[in-house]
């Protein structure tokens, strides 16, 4: 697809997954998905490159992480690295993302997808993402929902009606977190979908669906058209963004918008969203241990140990009488708590804002 581009949503904080993930260096810059090697961001840009070339690829993120963001994806060309001056959620980032695509091809396709997610199935993965962008060529604005394993709580859904083509569905309605009951009814109705915040459009389908669902942010980026033609787009973006809204593209677009189409995806997708997450994705013992090589386990099971040091003695971590524990460990600080409290993290980074310790954030 010559005319398909990527906008790569890389500017969140990642705060649940602390001490590892902050402000300097948040999750997507982190290695943090089973391959020690790769950051989640790095594996998103490689995981696309059969569709889409990094000449191609365009991420969002903030300027205060644009040059650690630019060593981890050296082939994305560092004008494609668009640094957001203030943080306004996803409406306002991946508006003025595709005008900046369609500068450089009016005809694009786009596709909007987080930094930070795992997919175990890369070319179930691409099969899905080229009918999502086959959709999209009709003018649809599409997105993919993943088909639910679980009674999930902790995702958003989507409500799935009539099919179209390509193996596509009509979107009858987006749907908030449920409670318990109304997850089990969906897993078991078999017409919901998790919501895994990907999006895929014509570039001037998704600009004419904010200039009708969002004008305020639409006149505010035909002013920073402007002033890019004139090679002024920094001066007007640091004027005219920080006064945006912050409004996700669900709700400022997706949720409005009447031609909204849906791909079931089936390709192993987990959102890495907490360190329970980084246990499911890692390589375990016959215990279920996720640890380093030459940890003691005395009756242990179902632990992860992350050595995040720097330092050139590692430590020997022992375990003895736990289960289903997390031991984090950076040059500066240790996290310890039971792995079913894993989205409590942030507690902990509230913690540590409310004393002012910015040292550890």
């Amino acid at each position: 697809m010559t005319s398909a581009y990527a906008i790569i949503l890389a500017g969140g904080a990642g705060t649940r997954f602390w001490p590892a993930s902050r402000a300097a260096s948040p999750k997507q810059l982190q290695a943090l998905a089973g391959d020690p090697d790769e950051t989640l961001l790095a594996a998103t840009v490689r995981r696309l490159r059969p569709l889409v070339p990094p000449e191609r690829v365009y991420i969002a993120t903030s300027k205060a992480l644009a040059k650690a963001t630019a060593k981890v994806v050296p082939k994305v060309p560092r004008k494609n690295i668009l640094q957001e001056p203030a943080a306004r959620n996803t409406a306002p980032c991946i508006a003025w993302a595709t005008r900046a695509i369609l500068r450089e091809d009016p005809d694009a396709l786009v596709a909007v997808l987080p930094s930070d997610h795992f997919i175990r199935n890369a070319p179930a993965f691409l099969r899905t993402v080229e009918r999502a962008l086959l959709v999209a060529e009709q003018d649809y604005l599409v997105t993919i929902g993943i088909v639910p394993t679980r009674a999930e709580t902790g995702y958003g859904y989507i409500s799935v009606g009539a099919r179209i083509s390509h193996g596509a569905s009509v979107v009858s309605r987006f749907v908030e977190k449920p409670d318990r009951a109304r997850a089990e009814a969906f897993l078991r109705g078999g017409h919901h979908l998790w919501n895994a915040g990907m999006f895929f459009f014509r570039g001037r389908t998704m600009a004419r669906a904010v200039e009708k669902h969002l004008p305020g942010i639409a006149r505010g980026l035909d002013a920073i058209d402007r002033a890019a033609a004139r090679g002024k787009e920094p001066e007007a973006l640091a004027r005219v963004f920080p006064r945006f809204p912050s409004v996700s593209i669900d709700y400022g677009v997706m949720e409005k918008a009447d031609h909204v189409a849906v791909v079931r995806g089936r390709f192993g997708w987990n959102d890495v969203g907490s360190w329970a997450s980084a246990w499911e994705l890692a390589g375990k013992d016959k215990g279920g241990n996720a640890v380093p090589g030459d940890t003691v386990l005395v009756e242990a099971k179902g632990n992860l140990v992350y050595d995040l040091t720097t330092r050139r003695e590692k430590r020997t971590y022992a375990l003895v009488g736990l289960d289903n524990l997390v031991l984090v460990e950076t040059d500066d600080a240790v996290l310890v708590m039971k792995r079913e409290r894993a989205q409590d993290v942030r507690q902990v980074v509230a913690t540590l804002k409310s004393r002012g310790d910015g040292r550890l954030l």
